[in-house]
């Protein structure tokens, strides 16, 4: 028989990893559906890649190397990069990507719990405005051949024009920014083979996998509800105003959802402990800030999906965000506005 009062063990940094890593599992069984096994190639070169950035500069800043290269959270990073970046993306892209982020946006700020930024996301952007080309050659969904995906990823020929597409999101930026086009949000979204029912072609059901990860984290009360919940009500009332008033050039609330890296965005990378806000109100400001602004950047930038880039123009904003939202010590301050004892 269990009788109060319940004590519970405190987590631990492995176990939280371990439970985040599970958690985007779901999403990457849809992943390999309809875009084939390439992305497991890619999630074993980045965890890899990881590892070992990871030792080596634990080793060159004297710290324990066992303890902190298996507490899982470089692997984190790693599967972030990975999901993130093209599935046939160079190897060496990807490599890259993850040295970068372990070693120069987690290490140089003096590692984990000291970064400022999220190391994914700093890949993620520095890899796309370095390498344009390569970051935005994504497979079509449905193309699961393995041979061809693996030539893409370790071969000197990278001829795509029958493996690529355009993400749903570019595609319907390039036809909507067209000269002269009389085109319409509904008639792009209606036709074409990279449009699914409520989002992209095999993207919405990635995307689903990521909230069914998500509200695994929830219940597991590994993440609190603020930053997803924030995140996504406040681009989906972002998208579905502009939609309203202008249905033929801005698109509705389920396609932003459930495109691009949203759902990723919400419940795996702007709920980092480390590079988000802290507090209550803290977190609720910052997601709501990088819901927005990759609305902005999604409808108006120069890039397709945002998230990366609002995820890091919003870290910069934590500490004046965690400093104005930190509640008022108790006994040092009255509303009434008498002595404080």
């Amino acid at each position: 028989m269990n009788n109060s009062p319940f004590i519970r063990k405190p987590a631990t940094v492995r176990g939280v990893m371990l439970q985040v890593l599970a958690a985007l599992l779901p999403g990457i069984a849809a992943y390999v559906w309809f875009f084939g096994a390439a992305i497991l190639v890619q999630i074993a070169l980045a965890s890899a890649a990881a590892l070992a950035a990871e030792a080596v500069m634990l080793r060159l800043r004297g710290r324990p190397v066992g303890m902190f290269v298996s507490d899982g959270s470089a692997v984190v990073t790693a599967w972030l990069i990975a999901l993130t970046f093209p599935p046939i993306a160079p190897w060496w892209l990807v490599v890259a990507g993850t040295l970068l982020a372990i070693v120069v946006a987690k290490h140089l700020y003096g590692g984990l719990g000291q970064n400022p930024f999220n190391p994914a996301m700093a890949a993620f952007c520095a890899m796309i405005v370095a390498y344009p080309q390569l970051m935005t050659q994504w497979p079509a969904a449905g193309f699961t051949d393995f041979g061809a995906e693996l030539q893409a990823i370790f071969g000197a020929d990278r001829r795509l024009d029958a493996i690529v597409m355009a993400t749903p999101l570019d595609s319907l930026r390039t036809v909507l920014r067209l000269p002269d086009t009389r085109a319409t949000v509904a008639g792009i979204l209606g036709s074409g083979a990279t449009f699914g029912n409520i989002g992209g072609k095999g993207w919405e059901w990635v995307a689903l996998g990521y909230f069914v990860g998500g509200a695994w984290l929830l219940w597991r009360r590994i993440i609190t509800w603020h930053v997803p919940v924030a995140f996504l009500a406040t681009l989906a009332l972002v998208a579905g105003a502009f939609s309203l008033g202008g249905p033929d050039k801005f698109p509705g609330p389920t396609f932003h959802l459930f495109t691009g890296g949203a759902m990723l965005g919400a419940f795996f990378i702007a709920t980092d402990p480390v590079s988000g806000a802290t507090t209550p109100r803290g977190k609720l400001i910052f997601a709501a800030g990088i819901a927005l602004l990759t609305w902005i950047i999604r409808s108006f930038g120069g890039y397709p999906d945002g998230v990366a880039f609002a995820t890091l123009l919003m870290n910069i904003c934590v500490p004046i965000i965690d400093m104005k939202t930190q509640p008022s010590v108790f006994g040092h301050k009255r509303q009434s506005g008498g002595d404080a004892p």
